[in-house]
């Protein structure tokens, strides 16, 4: 988020003493330190957020210094302060809980009072075009950074598509496919002349057989010690073990036709404006149906509930991201981190404060209510009932995606 007024447990009596702070930071490592040793994906996508939410508020900032308002602060996360450093009159540092961070400029709202002096370089000062960059760039650096890991992993790693080749991922044990030879990591090529682009391809024409008929089945061997020679073999396909369709066509293999294809910088741009165009609308629906209370509930009360509507949290995203990893490695994880900085860069955008889409919300009401020689203000304090009410639901969905996440993992 971008900050207003933030403040300073060390100006506060009552704040925690030093060594809390280091206590809960040496917490925050050691969990860290186990997360890895668990699972590193799930480490590589914690790493992922926290440079994601440092770039946030770096849009912020970055950008608040450039409309030429006064930044006093730069943390990475929140709660005891653990270390901090000055420079030109910013202080900058890192607090112990990593729940997110903040930047503080001056002069949010009218609950942010401007000292003497600071008049021209306070928020409320600027005109609407930068108070609205400022205030959505934490967003747009969510978009870009979603851009920037699609256009690495689908020119680098492949974009993950239909490749038009039939791979074997699992062969049945003494089908008519075992007994031809054909093993896992084969590419299957043509079926009775019959040539295959998709495993769809392959199920329709086997299923257009039946048992007892002969099948001329070409594949290229792809298996350890392989030469990678195409293979013909005729195979008298078996009754299928389970579908009750009489006298279906049985070969005893199962193909993917999909992986990760490398695309060149013309085609991933391409790729990318229409995933992200498409994963946009998908996110704006989902999360209409995820801050739904009435879901929330059914989540919690209905075990057979559909998982794809339910909230998570990054225990549960950790997860997701580590069974991703170990099936897929880093490419995998870094699409989901891309679809993390989606989801955050949108969500973020609600008008409704705390949220930065909320302050965006503001200074376009401010816009329209103001004239050529008055400058209208709103007042945030009348604000602070709805707030309150949105920090409620956000804090029921934290603990419900908790909760999910932790009795029923994914």
């Amino acid at each position: 988020m971008a900050g207003g007024a933030v403040d300073d447990p060390e100006a506060d009596p009552k704040a925690p003493p030093q060594s809390v702070a280091v206590l809960s930071g040496i917490a925050v490592v050691g969990l860290l330190i186990w997360l890895g040793i668990s699972n590193k994906w799930s480490l590589v996508l914690v790493a992922g957020l926290l440079i994601s939410v440092f770039l946030h508020e770096l849009g912020h900032f970055a950008t608040a210094g450039w409309a030429g308002m006064k930044r006093t602060q730069f943390f990475m996360g929140f709660g005891p302060k653990i270390w901090s450093t000055h420079r030109n009159g910013v202080e900058y540092g890192v607090r112990a809980l990593p729940l997110g961070a903040f930047v503080r400029i001056v002069g949010m709202n009218n609950l942010d009072p401007v000292e003497p002096g600071d008049e021209d370089v306070s928020y409320s000062s600027k005109p609407y075009r930068w108070r609205l960059l400022v205030i959505t760039a934490g967003s747009l650096m969510h978009i870009m950074i979603a851009v920037v890991i699609m256009m690495f992993v689908y020119t680098v790693g492949g974009r993950f598509e239909d490749t038009g080749t039939v791979k074997v991922f699992a062969v049945t044990e003494d089908s008519p496919a075992a007994r031809a030879g054909i093993g896992l990591g084969d590419e299957i090529l043509s079926v009775n002349g019959t040539k295959l682009t998709s495993d769809n391809d392959l199920r329709t024409t086997i299923r257009s057989l039946q048992a007892g008929d002969a099948a001329a089945i070409v594949f290229k061997e792809n298996g350890p010690g392989d030469d990678g020679s195409n293979t013909t073999v005729n195979v008298v396909l078996a009754p299928h073990p389970t579908d009750t369709t009489p006298s279906i066509g049985y070969l005893g293999v199962g193909t993917d036709s999909y992986g990760r294809n490398k695309l060149g910088l013309i085609s991933a741009s391409s790729h990318v404006a229409s995933d992200l165009w498409h994963g946009m609308g998908s996110t704006i629906s989902g999360i209409g149906t995820v801050i739904n209370p009435a879901n929330q509930w059914t989540q919690l009360t209905d075990k057979n509930a559909d998982p794809m509507k339910r909230p998570t949290t990054v225990v549960g995203i950790t997860k997701v991201a580590g069974d991703i990893g170990n099936r897929d490695g880093l490419y995998g994880v870094l699409e989901v981190l891309a679809s993390i900085n989606v989801f955050v860069g949108l969500f973020n955008l609600l008008p409704l404060l705390p949220f930065d889409g909320g302050h965006a919300a503001i200074a376009t009401y401010e816009r329209i209510r103001s004239r050529k020689n008055r400058s209208y203000r709103a007042d945030v304090e009348k604000m602070w009932p709805v707030t309150v009410v949105v920090l409620t639901l956000l804090l029921f969905l934290t603990f419900t995606g908790l909760y999910l996440d932790i009795t029923r993992p994914f």
